[in-house]
């Protein structure tokens, strides 16, 4: 480091420090503050801004933090208001004010003095000594006051009035959905869905005292294909100052980087900028396996005084896009990501300290994530903080989910503030990569395609896109003008994700998206993956120790309860949570195997606590393991380096060849001479094995490695099989099931009889024989067979089939030659969509197959069951196993499992119902009214 830095930082800290113990550049507001609330507005015309309130709280922190507004009065009811999603036990809308004393040190007599609120929803007004200083607006960024003129030595009484109602109604989409007035608005920058409308300061709340001649803004263009930074800033204050500027750098281990640099100024008007480059030999780059941070120092300094320093950390790295991928510092990257929606169960409100980020951000990893996408909102800078150092990526958006973009100027004019804010307070984090001006947007695309011009003018470290998705026609599919990438479910050319493809084709492991991307031209991510509905875990009930009560959750586990269903909850959870770990599965390697892909938005990893209780995450709320599937199984298809194999279906004939393509998808680095190994197993038997020696793997995915076959005519009965790819000597292997059946198999009934006919069934159970009843699914009054589970929420969107996957027991006789687990995989698509659920509530039979309904109907639902009828036994079955078996593989082998079980010693039903009340409980004259009801229609 040169001297006249050490010269700088000296005199820089003798400023600071003074000559006595006690001098302070800053004043720390947090503490005991006094509070009134003003839910009528009249506050100021009232005088509030003087004088003492009685109410007393701890700030930082909320209304509600400190039990502090209209207290919780619901019941658990099973209704919508109620399962909207968690409510807060004391909630206020309105302002409020808070006030207290403080007391300005003799020092800072002429100093600048500056007031930050680092996080305020929405608005604030500051008073100093009953005058009204300003107020300021935003939802992202700290509130910022200038009190140079209104704070003197001495005692002064400081006034905030918070006002959390709704500024702009612009910013959001207000669904009706909803029947609190509350709960309508859904960005989650304004909502009570995830974060709440609390109302408040977080974060820092502090006075800063500095020479009125300051550095105001300080920004860090690092470009490492040039080994450079660029410096770029502005000076405030000070009409007629000259000096310097000087700076220093140290390397991520905190050792000095030599450099070079002083910048003279002659005299100068506040508000002067600079712009300076300076050259780092062999920078060390930042990225997701590297998080190397360098920090900057930069003093301003007046004839051997230093005015001010600040410090900035940085990391070399440069994300951008070469021939329609993504690019961070010339190498290819893919987002591996999650959504973010500002879900913080036990406050309401996104953390500003950066341990629960850092928290947060290392269980993302642990589950082989790079990327969060903050949906609607930008979070605090802790969260930046720590993914700098994490080396995670982030997407961020303006407060912003509306119908209406660009129809109304103030709220264009507060957008287009709140974009500068967020690029002036975070542009300098290497993490924060991408930014989308909102969620889904619709309106004026002209007005949002300027924008994002306008914002890659101003800001190049990033990459911009103009909406997060849209629904809106020829907006939302395809790249608008100036957008640099892409977030989509579908384009011109077809869907790119999984959502309509795995319930209306049969499985197949051999497709990706390419041919739906092909005429994109822009990096392509696919949004919004999964929305895969869980059952409720009921044990994360007592978890809810602080503002939200999970009234939904209660009222969902007295209804299960009520129903007598409450001991199958954690089967329930189980199930669902390891089918829809299946789906993920597939939803990623699919993204994996497209050439060109960018990159996957998870909704998502953990739960979704509002949008009508959307229990969407293999984690709980709390970023808390549910017990389906481990961080370690989780990366095997979700990691920087994944084996993956194509092949065409997920169940064969023993008459049939299984043949797979193995391939790597590899984002972490160059790999020269890898062996590669797969097997394919029955349990711990090797079936068949092939080795791939001394693969070359670069940084690319669709790396082809090899072709593997194996004539499954040695599989002699129904299994089923795993097929594990590894690479030698490294953590990284994934694995898939296949299920084998044979060909030829003795379908005769035998004494059974097998028929659609309730006459000829009941003639046969009267006669004492046993019965696979069969009918015509247009005849059974039930719910239509879906193989996806429910989509988002159950009560978000009512009109849906509402299934959850099947739910059975693997070691009952009944699937003896039927290999199966205990929730639906892949085999179980035929029969799920082949099939109708019937509600077996007050019957007395015993489920086989039981369907899992949604949590919102909890209905006792069944696609086989058994039970006595008079002398006879029955298996009843509303899965088609009459129609086209020679092309229907899995309803076979069901079919033939479900004899062999009724011509055994084994079936002996314990249940027992007479044939009138099944008659009218099963049958209807006309085909149910319900069908699978599309949520974009």
């Amino acid at each position: 480091m040169r001297p006249e830095f050490f010269i700088s930082l000296s005199l820089l800290l003798l400023f600071f420090t003074g000559c006595t113990e006690n001098r302070i550049s800053e004043l720390d507001l947090a503490g005991t503050w006094q509070y009134r609330p003003d839910p009528e507005g009249t506050g100021e015309s009232e005088g509030w801004a003087t004088g003492n309130y009685e109410g007393k709280l701890q700030l930082p922190g909320t209304l509600e933090d400190n039990d502090i507004g209209t207290v919780l009065d619901l019941k658990p009811e099973m209704n919508r208001h109620v399962l909207t999603g968690l409510h807060q036990k004391h909630s206020y809308i309105g302002k409020a004010w808070y006030q207290r004393e403080i007391e300005i040190p003799e020092y800072w007599e002429g100093q600048h003095i500056e007031l930050k609120l680092e996080r305020v929803l929405w608005e604030s007004t500051v008073w100093i000594d009953g005058k009204k200083v300003d107020s300021r607006n935003s939802l992202i960024a700290p509130h910022r006051y200038d009190l140079s003129d209104d704070l003197s030595p001495g005692k002064h009484r400081i006034a905030i009035r918070i006002d959390n109602g709704d500024k702009l109604p612009g910013i959001n989409v207000h669904s009706d959905t909803y029947p609190e007035k509350e709960m309508q608005s859904l960005a989650h920058a304004y909502t009570n869905h995830t974060q709440v409308k609390w109302n408040g300061i977080l974060g820092d709340m502090v006075l800063k005292a500095s020479d009125p001649v300051r550095i105001e803004s300080l920004q860090v263009y690092p470009d490492p294909e040039q080994s450079e930074i660029r410096i770029r800033g502005r000076i405030s204050g000070g009409e007629n100052f000259s000096g310097t500027l000087e700076y220093g750098l140290t390397d991520p281990s905190g050792k000095e980087v030599p450099v070079t640099g002083k910048k003279a100024f002659g005299e100068v008007a506040g508000g002067a900028a600079f712009d300076l480059t300076i050259p780092v030999a062999d920078p060390e780059l930042w990225n997701e396996f590297t998080p190397l941070l360098y920090t900057l120092d930069v003093s301003l300094n007046d004839t051997g005084r230093v005015l001010d320093r600040k410090e900035q950390k940085f990391g070399f790295s440069r994300i951008s896009r070469k021939d329609g991928v993504l690019m961070l510092n010339g190498q290819r990257i893919f987002l591996r990501g999650n959504l973010e929606c500002a879900i913080f169960p036990l406050t309401g409100y996104p953390p500003t300290g950066e341990q629960e980020w850092k928290e947060l951000i290392a269980t993302a990893k642990s589950y082989g994530l790079n990327h969060l996408r903050f949906h609607s909102y930008c979070p605090p800078s802790a969260a930046f903080k720590a993914a700098d150092e994490a080396g995670f990526y982030l997407q961020v958006e303006l407060p912003l989910w509306s119908l209406k973009v660009g129809e109304d100027k103030e709220t264009n004019d507060f957008l287009k503030a709140e974009a500068d804010r967020l690029l002036e307070e975070y542009g300098n984090h290497p993490s924060f990569v991408l930014m989308s001006l909102g969620n889904e947007l619709q309106g004026d695309a002209r007005w949002m395609t300027d924008f994002v011009e306008h914002l890659k003018q101003k800001d190049n470290r990033h990459l911009y896109t103009a909406t997060t998705f849209s629904f809106q026609e020829d907006f939302g599919a395809m790249p608008r003008p100036h957008d640099d990438y892409l977030v989509t479910q579908w384009t011109d050319d077809g869907w790119v994700r999984g959502q309509k493809i795995f319930n209306d084709e049969s499985p197949a492991f051999n497709r990706d998206f390419s041919e739906n991307i092909r005429n994109v031209g822009v990096p392509v991510i696919s949004h919004e993956i999964g929305q895969y509905t869980v059952f409720p875990d009921f044990s994360e009930i007592d978890r809810y120790t602080g503002n939200l009560e999970p009234v939904n959750f209660t009222a969902i586990r007295e209804d299960m309860e009520r129903k007598g269903l409450l001991p199958l909850a954690e089967d329930y959870l189980q199930a669902t949570g390891k089918f829809a770990a299946i789906l993920y599965k597939e939803e990623i390697e699919r993204a994996l195997k497209t050439r060109g892909f960018d990159g996957f938005q998870l909704l998502q990893l953990q739960d979704f606590p509002g949008q009508g209780t959307a229990i969407v995450g293999l984690l709980n709320a709390f970023w808390e393991s549910k017990g389906v599937i481990t961080p370690e199984e989780f990366r095997r298809f979700n990691s920087e380096l994944v084996p993956l194999a194509r092949f065409e279906k997920a169940v064969y004939g023993n008459d049939e060849k299984f043949v797979a393509t193995v391939e790597i998808a590899n984002f972490y680095k160059e790999l020269q001479d890898q062996d590669i190994q797969l097997t394919l197993k029955d349990g711990k038997k090797v079936v068949a094995r092939q080795d791939f020696k001394a693969a070359h793997l670069p940084v690319d995915n669709v790396i082809g490695i090899g072709e593997f076959s194996c004539d499954l005519s040695q599989i002699g009965e129904a299994k089923q099989l795993e097929l594990e790819i590894s690479l030698a000597g490294t953590p990284y292997r994934n694995h898939w099931n296949i299920w084998v059946y044979p060909r030829e198999l003795d379908m005769e009934t035998g004494a059974t009889v097998f028929t659609g006919s309730y006459d000829e069934a009941e003639k046969a159970l009267k006669e004492g024989k046993n019965v696979l009843l069969n009918p015509d699914l247009r005849h059974i009054k039930g719910v239509d067979g879906k193989f996806l589970p429910v989509f988002w929420s159950p009560v978000h969107f009512p009109n849906q089939p509402g299934t959850m996957g099947v739910l059975v027991d693997p070691d009952h006789k009944a699937f003896e030659y039927f290999p199966t687990g205990f929730h639906s995989d892949w085999q179980w698509w035929d029969p799920s969509v082949n099939a109708r659920s019937v509600r077996f509530d007050s019957l007395q039979v015993r489920p086989l197959v039981r369907m899992i309904d949604n949590f919102y109907k909890n209905r006792n639902m069944a696609t086989v069951f058994e039970c006595r009828v008079g002398k006879g036994k029955l298996i009843f079955s509303s899965i088609d196993l009459r129609n086209k078996l020679e092309h229907r593989p899995v309803a076979r082998q069901l079919k033939y499992s479900l004899l062999k079980y009724m011509a055994s010693g084994g079936f002996d039903p314990d249940t027992e119902m007479d044939y009138d009340r099944f008659r009218k409980f099963i049958f209807s004259d006309r085909e149910l009214e319900t069908r699978e009801y599309d949520i974009y229609e």
